[in-house]
Protein backbone atom coordinates (compact mmCIF):
# COMPACT_ATOMS: atom_id res chain seq x y z
CA UNK A 1 0.00 0.00 0.00
CA UNK A 2 1.44 3.39 -1.05
CA UNK A 3 1.02 6.56 0.96
CA UNK A 4 0.74 10.17 -0.21
CA UNK A 5 0.58 13.34 1.84
CA UNK A 6 -0.71 16.79 0.96
CA UNK A 7 -1.00 20.12 2.79
CA UNK A 8 -4.13 22.20 2.14
CA UNK A 9 -3.30 25.44 0.30
CA UNK A 10 -5.09 28.79 0.42
CA UNK A 11 -6.79 28.03 -2.90
CA UNK A 12 -8.23 24.79 -1.47
CA UNK A 13 -9.69 26.24 1.74
CA UNK A 14 -13.42 25.38 2.08
CA UNK A 15 -13.27 22.90 -0.82
CA UNK A 16 -14.61 19.40 -0.20
CA UNK A 17 -11.96 16.88 0.71
CA UNK A 18 -12.90 14.52 -2.15
CA UNK A 19 -12.36 17.29 -4.68
CA UNK A 20 -9.04 18.26 -3.10
CA UNK A 21 -7.69 14.72 -3.06
CA UNK A 22 -8.80 14.01 -6.65
CA UNK A 23 -6.62 16.90 -7.88
CA UNK A 24 -3.44 15.51 -6.28
CA UNK A 25 -2.97 12.88 -8.98
CA UNK A 26 -4.43 13.14 -12.48
CA UNK A 27 -5.06 9.38 -12.55
CA UNK A 28 -7.37 9.48 -9.51
CA UNK A 29 -11.05 9.90 -10.29
CA UNK A 30 -13.35 11.63 -7.83
CA UNK A 31 -15.49 8.50 -7.58
CA UNK A 32 -12.42 6.46 -6.68
CA UNK A 33 -11.36 9.02 -4.05
CA UNK A 34 -14.84 9.03 -2.52
CA UNK A 35 -14.59 5.26 -2.13
CA UNK A 36 -11.20 5.61 -0.43
CA UNK A 37 -12.66 8.17 1.98
CA UNK A 38 -15.61 5.89 2.72
CA UNK A 39 -13.21 3.02 3.47
CA UNK A 40 -11.08 5.18 5.79
CA UNK A 41 -8.01 5.44 3.55
CA UNK A 42 -8.00 9.26 3.75
CA UNK A 43 -7.23 11.10 6.98
CA UNK A 44 -6.94 14.78 7.86
CA UNK A 45 -4.59 15.62 10.73
CA UNK A 46 -4.67 11.95 11.66
CA UNK A 47 -8.48 11.71 11.74
CA UNK A 48 -10.81 9.84 9.39
CA UNK A 49 -13.18 12.27 7.66
CA UNK A 50 -16.29 12.17 5.49
CA UNK A 51 -16.47 13.34 1.88
CA UNK A 52 -18.27 16.55 2.85
CA UNK A 53 -15.38 17.68 5.09
CA UNK A 54 -14.07 21.06 3.90
CA UNK A 55 -10.40 21.90 3.89
CA UNK A 56 -8.76 24.22 6.40
CA UNK A 57 -5.50 26.03 5.65
CA UNK A 58 -2.46 23.83 6.42
CA UNK A 59 -4.53 20.71 7.10
CA UNK A 60 -2.31 17.65 6.64
CA UNK A 61 -4.04 15.13 4.37
CA UNK A 62 -2.74 11.55 4.24
CA UNK A 63 -3.90 9.05 1.63
CA UNK A 64 -3.21 5.33 2.05
CA UNK A 65 -3.61 4.08 -1.51
CA UNK A 66 -4.98 0.54 -1.38
CA UNK A 67 -3.36 -2.09 -3.56
CA UNK A 68 -5.34 -2.61 -6.78
CA UNK A 69 -7.46 -5.72 -6.96
CA UNK A 70 -8.10 -7.50 -10.23
CA UNK A 71 -11.71 -8.46 -10.77
CA UNK A 72 -12.84 -11.70 -12.34
CA UNK A 73 -14.10 -10.87 -15.81
CA UNK A 74 -16.78 -13.31 -16.92
CA UNK A 75 -17.19 -14.33 -20.54
CA UNK A 76 -20.64 -13.44 -21.93
CA UNK A 77 -22.13 -14.66 -25.18
CA UNK A 78 -22.89 -11.68 -27.44
CA UNK A 79 -23.75 -11.13 -31.07
CA UNK A 80 -20.56 -9.26 -31.94
CA UNK A 81 -20.20 -7.52 -35.31
CA UNK A 82 -16.84 -8.97 -36.38
CA UNK A 83 -15.40 -7.36 -39.53
CA UNK A 84 -12.18 -9.38 -39.65
CA UNK A 85 -10.46 -12.08 -37.63
CA UNK A 86 -7.38 -14.28 -37.90
CA UNK A 87 -4.89 -15.75 -35.45
CA UNK A 88 -3.43 -12.35 -34.55
CA UNK A 89 -6.10 -9.69 -34.68
CA UNK A 90 -9.83 -9.03 -34.55
CA UNK A 91 -11.58 -5.97 -36.00
CA UNK A 92 -14.96 -5.43 -34.37
CA UNK A 93 -17.69 -2.83 -34.91
CA UNK A 94 -18.76 -1.67 -31.42
CA UNK A 95 -22.35 -0.48 -31.07
CA UNK A 96 -23.33 2.80 -29.42
CA UNK A 97 -23.96 2.36 -25.69
CA UNK A 98 -21.45 -0.46 -25.10
CA UNK A 99 -18.47 0.04 -22.77
CA UNK A 100 -15.19 -1.30 -24.18
CA UNK A 101 -13.69 -2.89 -21.06
CA UNK A 102 -14.78 -3.62 -17.47
CA UNK A 103 -14.01 -1.34 -14.56
CA UNK A 104 -14.79 -1.53 -10.85
CA UNK A 105 -18.55 -1.24 -10.52
CA UNK A 106 -19.10 -2.10 -14.20
CA UNK A 107 -17.88 -5.63 -14.87
CA UNK A 108 -20.47 -7.05 -17.28
CA UNK A 109 -21.97 -6.25 -20.65
CA UNK A 110 -18.72 -4.83 -22.03
CA UNK A 111 -17.02 -5.58 -25.33
CA UNK A 112 -14.31 -7.49 -23.43
CA UNK A 113 -16.94 -9.76 -21.86
CA UNK A 114 -18.19 -10.59 -25.34
CA UNK A 115 -14.70 -11.05 -26.80
CA UNK A 116 -13.79 -13.49 -24.03
CA UNK A 117 -16.75 -15.66 -24.98
CA UNK A 118 -15.93 -15.34 -28.68
CA UNK A 119 -12.30 -16.44 -28.39
CA UNK A 120 -9.96 -17.67 -25.68
CA UNK A 121 -6.69 -16.27 -27.03
CA UNK A 122 -6.51 -12.53 -26.30
CA UNK A 123 -3.32 -10.61 -25.51
CA UNK A 124 -2.58 -10.35 -21.81
CA UNK A 125 -0.49 -7.16 -21.97
CA UNK A 126 -3.23 -4.92 -20.57
CA UNK A 127 -4.12 -7.29 -17.73
CA UNK A 128 -7.25 -9.12 -16.68
CA UNK A 129 -9.56 -6.14 -17.06
CA UNK A 130 -8.56 -5.22 -20.63
CA UNK A 131 -7.37 -8.36 -22.43
CA UNK A 132 -6.53 -7.69 -26.07
CA UNK A 133 -7.57 -4.04 -25.95
CA UNK A 134 -5.12 -1.91 -27.94
CA UNK A 135 -7.19 1.30 -28.09
CA UNK A 136 -10.74 2.19 -27.17
CA UNK A 137 -13.63 4.45 -28.07
CA UNK A 138 -16.15 6.03 -25.73
CA UNK A 139 -19.26 4.17 -24.59
CA UNK A 140 -21.61 6.24 -26.76
CA UNK A 141 -19.31 6.32 -29.79
CA UNK A 142 -19.88 3.51 -32.27
CA UNK A 143 -17.42 2.02 -34.71
CA UNK A 144 -14.32 -0.01 -35.43
CA UNK A 145 -11.72 -1.25 -32.96
CA UNK A 146 -8.69 -3.49 -33.43
CA UNK A 147 -8.11 -6.18 -30.78
CA UNK A 148 -4.89 -8.19 -30.34
CA UNK A 149 -5.03 -11.97 -29.90
CA UNK A 150 -1.43 -12.33 -28.70
CA UNK A 151 1.24 -10.15 -27.10
CA UNK A 152 3.36 -9.80 -30.26
CA UNK A 153 0.36 -8.49 -32.20
CA UNK A 154 -0.47 -6.17 -29.33
CA UNK A 155 3.00 -4.62 -29.29
CA UNK A 156 2.97 -4.17 -33.07
CA UNK A 157 -0.41 -2.41 -33.07
CA UNK A 158 0.53 -0.15 -30.15
CA UNK A 159 3.77 0.79 -31.89
CA UNK A 160 1.79 1.72 -35.00
CA UNK A 161 -0.44 3.97 -32.92
CA UNK A 162 2.60 5.64 -31.40
CA UNK A 163 4.15 6.08 -34.85
CA UNK A 164 0.84 7.60 -36.09
CA UNK A 165 0.59 5.15 -38.98
CA UNK A 166 -2.88 3.84 -38.05
CA UNK A 167 -5.73 5.32 -40.09
CA UNK A 168 -8.66 6.40 -37.92
CA UNK A 169 -11.51 8.35 -39.50
CA UNK A 170 -14.70 9.33 -37.70
CA UNK A 171 -18.03 10.73 -38.88
CA UNK A 172 -19.59 13.33 -36.60
CA UNK A 173 -22.54 15.71 -36.48
CA UNK A 174 -21.74 19.05 -34.90
CA UNK A 175 -23.73 22.13 -33.94
CA UNK A 176 -23.32 25.11 -36.24
CA UNK A 177 -22.35 25.66 -39.86
CA UNK A 178 -18.58 25.41 -40.22
CA UNK A 179 -17.64 28.11 -42.78
CA UNK A 180 -14.54 26.39 -44.24
CA UNK A 181 -14.40 22.93 -45.85
CA UNK A 182 -11.16 21.72 -44.24
CA UNK A 183 -9.37 22.42 -40.99
CA UNK A 184 -6.80 21.17 -38.49
CA UNK A 185 -7.06 21.56 -34.73
CA UNK A 186 -3.68 21.42 -32.99
CA UNK A 187 -4.36 21.98 -29.29
CA UNK A 188 -2.91 20.04 -26.30
CA UNK A 189 -5.34 18.18 -24.06
CA UNK A 190 -5.33 17.39 -20.34
CA UNK A 191 -7.63 16.94 -17.36
CA UNK A 192 -9.93 19.87 -16.66
CA UNK A 193 -8.74 21.29 -13.31
CA UNK A 194 -12.34 22.23 -12.49
CA UNK A 195 -13.74 18.80 -13.37
CA UNK A 196 -11.37 15.83 -13.19
CA UNK A 197 -13.82 13.65 -15.14
CA UNK A 198 -13.53 15.91 -18.20
CA UNK A 199 -10.77 16.83 -20.63
CA UNK A 200 -9.98 20.30 -21.92
CA UNK A 201 -7.37 22.26 -23.86
CA UNK A 202 -4.51 23.12 -21.50
CA UNK A 203 -1.08 24.68 -22.09
CA UNK A 204 0.81 21.80 -20.48
CA UNK A 205 -1.36 19.03 -21.94
CA UNK A 206 -0.47 16.18 -24.27
CA UNK A 207 -0.05 16.90 -27.96
CA UNK A 208 -3.35 16.40 -29.81
CA UNK A 209 -4.10 16.95 -33.52
CA UNK A 210 -7.43 16.47 -35.32
CA UNK A 211 -8.02 17.06 -39.05
CA UNK A 212 -11.58 17.59 -40.26
CA UNK A 213 -13.48 17.86 -43.54
CA UNK A 214 -17.03 19.17 -43.91
CA UNK A 215 -19.12 16.64 -45.82
CA UNK A 216 -22.48 18.39 -45.68
CA UNK A 217 -24.10 21.46 -44.13
CA UNK A 218 -27.64 21.44 -42.83
CA UNK A 219 -29.65 24.04 -40.94
CA UNK A 220 -27.75 24.71 -37.70
CA UNK A 221 -25.56 21.59 -38.14
CA UNK A 222 -22.53 20.31 -40.05
CA UNK A 223 -21.84 16.67 -40.94
CA UNK A 224 -18.06 16.16 -40.88
CA UNK A 225 -15.32 13.56 -41.13
CA UNK A 226 -12.45 13.76 -38.65
CA UNK A 227 -9.09 12.03 -38.97
CA UNK A 228 -7.03 11.52 -35.84
CA UNK A 229 -3.30 12.18 -35.87
CA UNK A 230 -3.19 11.45 -32.13
CA UNK A 231 -5.64 9.53 -29.96
CA UNK A 232 -6.27 11.37 -26.70
CA UNK A 233 -9.25 10.77 -24.42
CA UNK A 234 -12.36 12.53 -25.81
CA UNK A 235 -10.14 14.20 -28.43
CA UNK A 236 -12.70 14.90 -31.17
CA UNK A 237 -15.37 15.91 -28.67
CA UNK A 238 -13.09 18.41 -26.89
CA UNK A 239 -11.46 19.77 -30.04
CA UNK A 240 -14.75 20.47 -31.79
CA UNK A 241 -16.08 22.20 -28.68
CA UNK A 242 -12.86 24.22 -28.52
CA UNK A 243 -13.41 25.72 -31.99
CA UNK A 244 -17.09 26.42 -31.27
CA UNK A 245 -18.76 23.45 -33.02
CA UNK A 246 -19.55 20.87 -30.30
CA UNK A 247 -20.91 17.44 -31.15
CA UNK A 248 -24.66 16.98 -31.31
CA UNK A 249 -26.04 14.91 -28.44
CA UNK A 250 -22.86 15.18 -26.35
CA UNK A 251 -23.96 15.32 -22.69
CA UNK A 252 -20.51 16.32 -21.41
CA UNK A 253 -19.13 18.76 -23.97
CA UNK A 254 -22.19 19.78 -25.98
CA UNK A 255 -24.46 22.78 -25.34
CA UNK A 256 -27.19 22.44 -22.74
CA UNK A 257 -29.82 22.48 -25.46
CA UNK A 258 -28.57 19.63 -27.60
CA UNK A 259 -30.61 16.80 -29.12
CA UNK A 260 -31.31 13.76 -26.95
CA UNK A 261 -29.91 10.83 -28.93
CA UNK A 262 -28.35 8.91 -26.05
CA UNK A 263 -24.89 10.44 -26.39
CA UNK A 264 -22.65 12.12 -28.96
CA UNK A 265 -23.22 11.63 -32.70
CA UNK A 266 -19.80 10.12 -33.41
CA UNK A 267 -18.89 7.00 -35.39
CA UNK A 268 -15.43 5.47 -35.93
CA UNK A 269 -16.07 4.53 -39.53
CA UNK A 270 -12.61 3.79 -41.00
CA UNK A 271 -9.74 1.84 -39.44
CA UNK A 272 -6.52 0.92 -41.22
CA UNK A 273 -3.26 -0.65 -40.01
CA UNK A 274 -0.41 -2.91 -41.07
CA UNK A 275 -1.06 -6.52 -40.18
CA UNK A 276 1.18 -7.35 -37.19
CA UNK A 277 2.48 -10.57 -38.76
CA UNK A 278 2.48 -10.03 -42.54
CA UNK A 279 3.01 -6.26 -42.63
CA UNK A 280 0.20 -5.95 -45.21
CA UNK A 281 -1.84 -2.74 -44.95
CA UNK A 282 -5.49 -3.50 -44.18
CA UNK A 283 -8.34 -1.00 -44.09
CA UNK A 284 -11.93 -1.50 -42.99
CA UNK A 285 -15.02 0.71 -43.23
CA UNK A 286 -18.21 0.46 -41.18
CA UNK A 287 -21.38 2.19 -42.38
CA UNK A 288 -23.13 4.70 -40.16
CA UNK A 289 -25.41 3.08 -37.58
CA UNK A 290 -29.13 3.28 -38.26
CA UNK A 291 -29.83 6.01 -35.70
CA UNK A 292 -27.17 8.26 -37.28
CA UNK A 293 -28.54 7.77 -40.80
CA UNK A 294 -32.06 8.52 -39.59
CA UNK A 295 -30.84 11.65 -37.80
CA UNK A 296 -29.15 12.98 -40.93
CA UNK A 297 -32.19 12.23 -43.11
CA UNK A 298 -34.46 14.03 -40.64
CA UNK A 299 -32.25 17.13 -40.72
CA UNK A 300 -32.12 17.05 -44.53
CA UNK A 301 -35.91 16.83 -44.76
CA UNK A 302 -36.34 19.80 -42.42
CA UNK A 303 -34.09 22.17 -44.36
Amino acid sequence: MDKREHTITEEQVNERIDKIVSTIDKDWSRTQVQQWIKEGHVTVNGNVVKTKYKGVLNDMVAIDIPDPTELDVVAEEMNLDIYYEDGDVIVVNKPKGMVVHPAPGHVSGTLVNGLMAHCKDLSGINGVMRPGIVHRIDKDTSGLLMVAKNDAAHESLVNQLVAKTVTRKYKALVHGSIPHDYGTIDAPLGRDPRDRQSMTVVDNGKNAVTHFHVLERMTDFSFIECQLETGRTHQIRVHMKYIGFPLAGDPKYGPRKTMDIGGQALHAGVLGFNHPRTGEYMEFEASLPQYFDALLNNLRNNR
